[in-house]
């Protein structure tokens, strides 16, 4: 580990101390890991704290952690994931914390400490279903208003609940269920004999 990531993890556990859940250094990149309870305050005291001094949210992402690596993960299933970036000290963070309630997950919002951080949150509220508290205009981002479920769980079906088209009759656009037919593709493996020298 370089000295410079010593020393932020030093700063990180001088100022944040027992709020910290998990700290670790991996391939070159600091992950801190706090509960949701303390979500909030803690980047709150990431970006004021002169010496952490994380000035800049560069990503926001939800995560579903059901079957991550076959059934290792236990724990709850959704987490919010932030980047963070400070300038002056140049430096990098990652910071995650579990939404404790797997049937309705719910994180505070950052968007009162980083502003950025609001179409992030709407991108993970349509994608996840990640209920971000005290966001001020929470609705979907990138599915249709009508749009049905959560596209990123793992659990949403590979081809949807319905689909859309247009109907002449109607003059509209209507919504049906999916009228594709799951099948599997296997492609057809094709070898000249021998292959790579083989006999």
């Amino acid at each position: 580990m370089s000295e410079k990531l010593q020393r932020l993890q030093a700063a990180l556990q001088a100022v944040l101390g027992e709020r910290i859940q998990g700290l670790e250094c991996r391939l070159g990149e600091v992950t801190l890991t706090v509960r949701a309870d303390d979500y909030l305050a803690v980047c709150q005291s990431l970006r004021d704290e002169p010496a952490l001094g994380f000035e800049q949210m560069m990503d926001l992402c939800g995560v579903d952690y059901s079957g991550y690596r076959e059934g290792a993960h236990e724990g709850p299933r959704f987490a919010v994931v932030l980047h963070l970036l400070s300038v002056a000290h140049n430096w990098r963070l990652r910071l995650r914390t579990f939404c404790p309630d797997d049937h309705q997950p719910l994180v505070a919002s950052v968007t009162e400490v980083w502003n950025a951080a609001s179409w992030f949150e709407r991108e993970a509220f349509d994608l996840y279903g990640i209920l971000f508290e005290g966001h001020h205009d929470l609705r979907r981002l990138l599915t249709d208003y009508g749009f049905i479920g959560h596209p990123f769980r793992k659990d949403f079906p590979v081809t949807g609940h319905v689909e859309m088209r247009y109907d002449a009759e109607q003059k509209r656009v209507i919504y049906q269920p999916v009228t594709i037919e799951t099948r599997e593709i296997t492609p057809r493996i094709i070898r000249e004999e021998p292959y790579g020298g083989l006999h």
